[in-house]
């Protein structure tokens, strides 16, 4: 799709659409910070936790709204960088800014015990768990680019808003079901949680190199190509985050246990 008069309402309206939300969360964010921190019984939020929070709005909102955002409908180089920042670096630099964390320390007792239920409950315990984040994530991404869906973004306007929330909703649910910095009331081991991991990790890569292959239709095969080593090689960069994460974790949770054990045994 082209930008011309014709569509400028349609970019206009998606780009309002994504932007005033992205302010909105970023205002609701600081504005819990500053509540939290008045509180004398609670230690002042990381800063940086803060930063990670904006950092992660900005990376969504820049391939939701803007130039990169425009080019992205009529180059799929410029989608794939749109994909990489909306689906896996936002969602882990949101992850790493317990959002949920925060929000719980801003409520008072009352409301907060009420959105524990809510994490604790069935359907919060189906979609965070890390098979079914998997699905969503990696299966939506072979629905998309191996059938006529990804043309079909570029021509409906529902059809765009609701395929771009599923890709950013669907990278968050399989951030936070692999890594634990929010509350967790459903807890997976870490080999379960590692073991899919590496599954997702091989859809996504076989997926980049059919794309490579196999152009998504409409998609020129240069520029799928390049578009195709980006998902590759900027998907692996994101994942090493995510994986240095997840074994810092794990080592975390074993090392105590090691220590106490060479103490016993002296």
């Amino acid at each position: 799709m082209h930008e011309t008069a014709g569509n400028h309402a349609f970019f206009l309206f998606t780009e309002l659409f994504f932007g005033a939300p992205a302010l909105i969360a970023i205002g609701l964010y600081i504005g819990a910070v500053l509540v939290t921190n008045r509180r004398k019984n609670l230690r002042n939020w990381p800063l940086f936790r803060t930063i990670f929070f904006v950092a992660g709005v900005f990376s969504a909102a820049s391939a939701l709204v803007g130039p990169l955002s425009r080019q992205s409908h009529v180059d799929f180089t410029s989608h794939m960088v749109g994909h990489l920042l909306l689906g896996m670096l936002a969602p882990l630099l949101i992850a790493i800014a317990a959002p949920m964390t925060l929000l719980l320390r801003t409520l008072n007792v009352h409301t907060a015990r009420k959105l524990s239920r809510i994490l604790r409950s069935q359907p919060i315990r189906f979609f965070s768990h890390p098979i079914v984040a998997s699905i969503l994530n990696i299966g939506g991404l072979w629905l998309l680019y191996t059938t006529n869906l990804f043309t079909a973004m570029h021509e409906n306007l529902l059809l765009h808003v609701i395929v771009h929330i599923h890709v950013f909703i669907a990278g968050y649910l399989f951030t936070i079901s692999l890594v634990y910095i929010d509350p967790v009331f459903h807890r997976f081991s870490f080999p379960f949680r590692t073991s899919v991991f590496i599954l997702a990790l091989a859809g996504h890569g076989i997926l980049s190199k059919f794309i490579y292959a196999y152009p998504p239709e409409g998609v020129p095969i240069e520029q799928a190509r390049i578009g195709a080593m980006f998902m590759y090689y900027g998907g692996d960069a994101v994942d090493l985050l995510l994986i240095f994460i997840l074994f810092r974790h794990w080592y975390q949770s074993v090392r105590p246990r090691k220590n106490i054990a060479v103490r016993t045994a002296a």
